[in-house]
């Protein structure tokens, strides 16, 4: 059964996404909140956490809290899937797989996913869509020991993650991730709805098990508008890095 707080986020962050409250705009006050919904502060403070650790609002002793985005962002500090990150932020995950195929490894391959080159991998191409919309072109390869289960999966698989978990019990849980800007080629313009050359948020991951043995590696491709990534650090733990870039092909 749904909470109340959870009740209260889903309406302010829709709110929110319609434009009823834009970016750079203040919420109303908590007593005011807490009056239109009938609830105490405490139940509205719940539901403000639940949208501040999105990324969609933030606060400041003393004043309003305050909306930073309209697209609720996805934390380097936690590793969810696709269709994990979308639920929470009240959005419905969808995605086909475009084309699969096996192959022999290359160096390249074979050195993210520690296999010797030549050995079978899977390679998938699948679109991720936002409330129906295309928002994300993935370019997966996965390890040839996962091929079968991965093969298994519907092509409409909502989250591949969440179903490798359930059928074969594998668990992804540390990811390695590279951000830069890339131009849309032909197949990234048909499927994103963009036109070619268009800007694109490319994050390269590579997913390992518990144990550290790569399960995928991956060239992701967003659309320009549909995601936020936020980064959090400190003076005592900085996750964040700046590396030279790599030639790579669009």
């Amino acid at each position: 059964m749904t909470r109340r707080h959870e009740e209260i986020a889903d309406e302010l962050r829709r709110a929110i996404a319609d434009g009823g409250y834009p970016v750079g705009a203040a919420l109303p006050s908590e007593s005011e909140l807490a009056a239109t919904h009938g609830v105490s502060r405490g139940t509205l403070r719940q539901a403000f956490g639940t949208l501040q650790a999105e990324g969609l609002i933030g606060s400041r002793q003393g004043a309003r809290r305050v909306v930073l985005a309209a697209t609720p962002s996805q934390s380097f500090t936690e590793l969810r899937s696709f269709a994990q990150w979308a639920r929470s932020g009240g959005r419905t995950p969808g995605g086909r797989v475009l084309s699969s195929h096996r192959a022999p490894a290359t160096e390249a391959e074979a050195a993210q996913l520690q296999l010797t080159p030549g050995d079978e991998v899977l390679h998938i191409l699948r679109i991720r869509t936002l409330d129906g919309e295309p928002v994300l072109l993935e370019r997966t390869v996965y390890a040839g020991w996962t091929a079968e289960a991965v093969e298994r999966l519907p092509d409409d698989c909502e989250s591949v993650t969440q179903s490798l978990y359930e059928a074969v019990g594998l668990v992804m849980s540390h990811g390695e991730h590279h951000l830069d800007a890339v131009a849309a080629g032909t197949v990234d313009a048909r499927e994103l709805a963009v036109r070619r050359g268009s800007p694109l948020l490319r994050v390269r991951r590579t997913t390992t098990t518990t144990e550290g043995r790569p399960v995928e590696t991956s060239d992701d491709r967003y659309r320009p508008g549909t995601v936020v990534f936020t980064v959090r650090n400190s003076v005592q733990a900085n996750p964040l890095a700046r590396t030279a870039p790599t030639r790579t092909s669009p």
